[in-house]
């Protein structure tokens, strides 16, 4: 069984909810250091880790991942590197890894030679922001084969496609909470919940937030609509200041589980 269900299992049979950080590499972190927080986050009761690859033209992020890519890609961070971040992780912990990949790295690399170096060093699931439902079919096949799930984005304007989008949809369903790029928020936009509900009526495998979950306020709006909530910029953000920066962020967002 892929860790991603593995892990979703065990937030349910605990019946509570998955939370699921991003990080990015080679930024404000070595790729050692990035490792280390990983296997942190996943003490800290992280359902999933979430590792975005630098791509120069990140057109679904924000300022603030945007700036992280572009120093991490700055300090000559390559996708071997983040491959290298999973296979350390994987020496201690076996938190589930998604890897965030815009397809012009999956492309030039070679769809099935990144796939058998993601599945090698560990990567349980692939997110592809730029590859729209009618262009999927090959990245879907060959993830199929090689026991990564590609897990699927949906967002409001996508709603007469969210039951094609998610057809068979493994891991979870990302969905997003805006029709803008990443980034914090202090609270989410109008008609955000009745679009989750019209998203469970539509899938069986959980189904998280991200884009703008950014505080415990905002987790505690949102957290009886969804399963979990992904939280990228905010994290990011903070790992400019350091881990204990980052984990004591997360304790905190934590709390608006409670």
């Amino acid at each position: 069984m892929n860790r991603i269900d593995v892990s979703f299992n065990k937030v349910k049979e605990n019946k509570g909810k998955a939370f699921i950080p991003f990080v990015t590499c080679g930024a404000d972190f070595t790729i050692e250091e990035t490792a280390d927080l990983i296997v942190s986050l996943d003490k800290e009761g992280s359902t999933v880790v979430e590792i975005g690859v630098p791509f120069s033209d990140p057109l679904a992020d924000g300022p603030v991942i945007q700036n992280a890519y572009t120093k991490s890609l700055n300090n000559g961070t390559k996708l071997k590197d983040v491959f290298r971040c999973v296979e350390l992780v994987r020496k201690s912990s076996e938190v589930p890894i998604v890897i965030m990949v815009y397809f012009n790295v999956v492309y030039f690399k070679g769809i099935e030679k990144f796939l058998k170096e993601a599945a090698k060093n560990g990567v349980d699931g692939l997110i592809v922001p730029d590859v729209p439902l009618e262009e999927r079919g090959e990245l879907s096949k060959l993830c199929e084969e090689s026991g990564i799930y590609l897990i699927p984005l949906v967002a409001r304007t996508s709603r007469d496609r969210i039951a094609a989008i998610t057809k068979d949809a493994k891991g979870f369903v990302y969905c997003v909470s805006n029709n803008g790029t990443t980034g914090e928020r202090t609270s989410l936009d109008s008609g955000t919940h009745e679009y989750l509900e019209e998203v469970r009526k539509l899938v069986d495998v959980p189904m998280c937030i991200g884009f703008g979950i950014s505080s415990k306020e905002v987790v505690r709006e949102v957290k009886d609509y969804c399963d979990g909530v992904i939280v990228g910029s905010a994290i990011v953000k903070r790992m400019a200041e350091g881990k204990e920066a980052v984990i004591n962020f997360v304790k905190d967002l934590k709390e608006g589980f409670n």
